[in-house]
């Protein structure tokens, strides 16, 4: 009876680990405080959510995968900065992405830029590691990249 309870304790454990969802922030400051807490960088996903098809295609070859959410719950705290053209915003969060998109330069979507970044005195400095996009051969080509910004090696 003791080895059906712990074979069915295991089944569950696997499938709740499996089915991890993914906390994509859409407020850099709270983003900033997890990301300081938690000691890991920031993703910053620069996405037209709503009509850039090679965002789209980044979100299901890559970022909905579950080797990407697997890294991802690791390595990185993740923030989606949308840019949308029919999906409704509040103010806040509209203001917020357009003048992050200026501080970043970003100029094409979709851009994944990863930083660290810190508050003192009411201003945010960020703290560039590197950025990519769209990288053709699905979740391991990606990641092979994410993990060269994420984790440098040293020379």
């Amino acid at each position: 009876m003791k080895k059906i309870f712990l074979v069915a304790l295991f089944i569950m454990g696997a499938f709740t680990s499996q089915a991890q969802e993914l906390k994509w922030y859409t407020d850099v400051k709270e983003a900033i405080t997890v990301s300081n807490k938690e000691n890991k960088p920031m993703l910053m996903f620069f996405t037209g959510s709503d009509w850039c098809g090679w965002c789209i295609r980044l979100q299901n070859e890559v970022l909905k995968t579950a080797e990407f959410t697997k890294w991802a719950n690791d390595n990185v705290i993740l923030v989606e900065l949308d840019y949308p053209r029919r999906t409704p915003q509040t103010p806040e969060i509209k203001n917020q992405n357009n003048e992050l998109q200026q501080a970043f330069g970003i100029q094409g979507f979709p851009t994944i830029y990863f930083t660290s970044a810190e508050a003192k005195d009411g201003k945010v400095n960020f703290k560039g590691l590197g950025q990519t996009g769209y990288v053709a051969g699905g979740p391991s080509a990606w990641l092979a990249v994410a993990d060269g910004i994420v984790h440098p090696k040293k020379s």
